[in-house]
């Protein structure tokens, strides 16, 4: 499973360094840390992190995502600057698709059943909509609400939140109000009516609340510094659309799926 995972990746490591002309010293030294964790990384014996990733993308000079991407080739060109390139490998979503009845109807759910919590303010909800979306990615290779999410400071950020939430409000579906956690101001939006969960299959279900139970206690920094290191929003460009497809480099404890080595091959 994952140790075939990290053998390919550290042989793409290795292929990389050799490529241009790197010994493991000046690789090592570049990463800041030793030669001989970098000799197990490129064994396999020793798993790389997500920072060290960001970091070899730098060196490299190519996205984190095309970096993890091991059916991909990846020719190396330095410049006289470490930008990650800007092209994008192939993945399977583009421009993900907008599913907005499923949208209103997710955040309806989430805001009956923990939306009263003191910490559940704008903020929270995005990082609740984001893991909801990317879990569910992970584990069935497919769409649930299919939101943009950009990679900001504070963490995932929904791209269509606001045009819904005025949608839902016009419609007097939820209502927003404005408040404070501790000494911070919060906006927090309140249901007006149940969802529909006839528009909500069993998985679907499971996912949300699996996310709510296990990240709905934590306040707006909490979960924005747990959103930080996760591997796709580590792979994307600060104010950019966070590709679904680096779900599957995922670790523990953001992986909700069980792969087997036919994933890797």
């Amino acid at each position: 499973m994952a140790d075939i995972f990290y053998k390919k990746l550290g042989m793409r490591i290795k292929a990389l360094r050799e490529q241009v002309g790197y010994s493991q010293e000046k690789l090592a030294a570049l990463l800041k840390i030793s030669r001989v964790s970098l000799s197990q990384i490129e064994t396999g014996d020793r798993k790389i992190s997500a920072g060290e990733v960001v970091e070899l993308s730098n060196i490299f000079n190519i996205a984190s995502d095309i970096l993890l991407d091991l059916k991909k080739d990846i020719k190396v060109v330095l410049g006289k600057t470490n930008k990650p390139k800007k092209t994008k490998p192939e993945i399977r979503i583009n421009v993900p698709q907008k599913n907005l009845d499923k949208f209103k109807e997710v955040l309806l759910y989430i805001l009956n059943k923990v939306g009263s919590k003191p910490n559940i303010g704008e903020s929270v909800l995005y990082k609740l909509l984001y893991f909801i979306d990317f879990n569910y990615y992970e584990k069935y290779e497919e769409q649930f609400i299919g939101a943009t999410y950009i990679k900001n400071n504070y963490g995932p950020t929904p791209r269509e939140f606001i045009k819904i939430i005025d949608e839902m409000e016009a419609k007097r579906e939820i209502v927003k109000v404005k408040d404070k956690y501790f000494q911070y101001p919060q906006r927090k939006y309140l249901p007006l009516k149940t969802p529909d969960l006839s528009k909500l299959k069993a998985n679907e279900l499971k996912i949300i609340d699996d996310v709510l139970d296990k990240l709905s206690d934590m306040n707006a920094a909490e979960i924005s510094k747990y959103s930080h290191n996760d591997i796709p929003w580590l792979a994307a460009d600060k104010g950019q659309a966070i590709d679904y497809e680096s779900v599957f480099y995922r670790e523990f404890p953001y992986s909700v799926r069980t792969y087997s080595d036919k994933d890797f091959s």
